[in-house]
């Protein structure tokens, strides 16, 4: 069986994978707990497979009865420059690393279905994997390994890699030794906790999605609250700054994958005003931003705007106020108000119907 575990390692290294650990299926008392408190004090906002697949996120034998092992791999996905310096860039859109390039779940999705072909061909053993995808818990099976270790900031940590580290899951029908898990190694650092712009990580290891910058621009439908527009500012597709300033980055490679290095040629928040709907797919085919579809990434970027501070987008947003979405309308409202007269708005919206746009339009101040 070490023989076998072995000729694994080696294959899964070979598909470029850059960290391995392996892990027993079973999910302890104390997890399951703290699991059912975050979904009961509704820190998953509106991601309601969370609430949906809980059996099966605590018990994955319930996912697949054949497992006796997870083999949890890693991918580094490190840039090569800090993405914090993107935060001061205000008429840029700012794009999550891991969005840059190729969709991951792709670019993995192939590498895994190789091995599993592999598996199958050389050992006549089947395996099932996953890649942020299914309900699986795999940032506690890779803590639990010497993958790394769970930040303060809910993410996985490696000495190696720093927070930079994509996780997939491997379910193998066949039992190994499981080695020690990673320590702990935040000590009293709290630099995440203290960047994150919405204060979204409430304590040390647990976070209230509804805050977070990544899930409101990712998962969220509908409006923004109010109360955090401001403190998006540029972000238009998910959030590193809490990845991005862990002291452990420093010892990161950036990343060789050429699917995973992110561009470093940052575009305009006009250049994605201009888009429609079918510029949209187009131009996001291949990018895991296409899936949170046209208007949630149209409301993102006008809220970026109006973050700007800059009155070069005025007379796009004027031309959104006739979009057919009421979220689009609502959205540029409230961005229209800090470039422009409040007067000038109401005026264009003389007509408006819609009781959300109106709310926003009486909003103004």
């Amino acid at each position: 069986m070490m023989n076998l575990k072995k000729k694994i390692n080696n294959k899964i290294s070979l598909l470029g994978f850059d960290v391995i650990g392996y892990s027993q299926p079973i999910v302890d008392s104390k997890t399951k707990i703290e699991y059912r408190k975050f979904l009961k004090k509704k820190f998953h906002g509106q991601m309601s497979w969370l609430e949906n697949h809980y059996e099966k996120k605590i018990n994955p034998k319930k996912v697949w009865n054949e497992v006796k092992t997870i083999v949890v791999v890693g991918l580094n996905y490190a840039p090569k420059f800090n993405p914090l310096i993107k935060n001061n860039l205000k008429e840029k859109a700012n794009i999550s690393v891991y969005a840059h390039q190729k969709d991951y779940h792709n670019v993995i999705g192939e590498k895994l279905k190789e091995f599993k072909e592999w598996l199958f061909k050389k050992h006549k053993i089947d395996s099932k994997y996953f890649v942020d995808s299914s309900p699986v818990m795999e940032k506690y099976f890779a803590k639990k390994t010497k993958v790394g270790w769970l930040g303060k900031h809910t993410n996985i940590v490696s000495k190696e890699y720093g927070s930079w580290l994509f996780l997939s899951e491997i379910f193998l029908p066949i039992s190994f030794t499981f080695e020690e898990k990673s320590s702990d190694n935040c000590g009293i650092c709290r630099s995440c906790i203290d960047v994150c712009p919405t204060n979204a990580i409430i304590s040390d290891y647990k976070i209230d999605a509804r805050k977070c910058i990544s899930y409101l621009t990712i998962e969220h439908k509908g409006p923004f609250p109010m109360s955090i527009r401001d403190k998006i500012g540029n972000k238009v597709y998910g959030c590193d700054d809490c990845l991005s300033i862990c002291p452990w980055n420093k010892f990161a490679k950036p990343t060789e994958d050429k699917n995973l290095v992110p561009e470093e040629n940052y575009k305009s928040l006009n250049f994605f005003l201009d888009f429609d709907k079918k510029r949209f797919y187009k131009y996001f085919s291949d990018s895991p931003i296409k899936r949170i579809g046209w208007i949630s990434f149209l409301r993102n970027v006008i809220i970026a705007t109006g973050n700007s501070n800059s009155s070069i987008f005025k007379k796009k947003l004027e031309k959104l106020l006739k979009h057919e979405s009421p979220i689009i309308r609502g959205s540029t409202i409230w961005s229209l108000g800090k470039l422009s007269s409040k007067n000038k708005i109401k005026k264009l919206l003389k007509n408006e119907k819609n009781k959300y746009v109106l709310y926003e339009l009486n909003s103004l101040s």
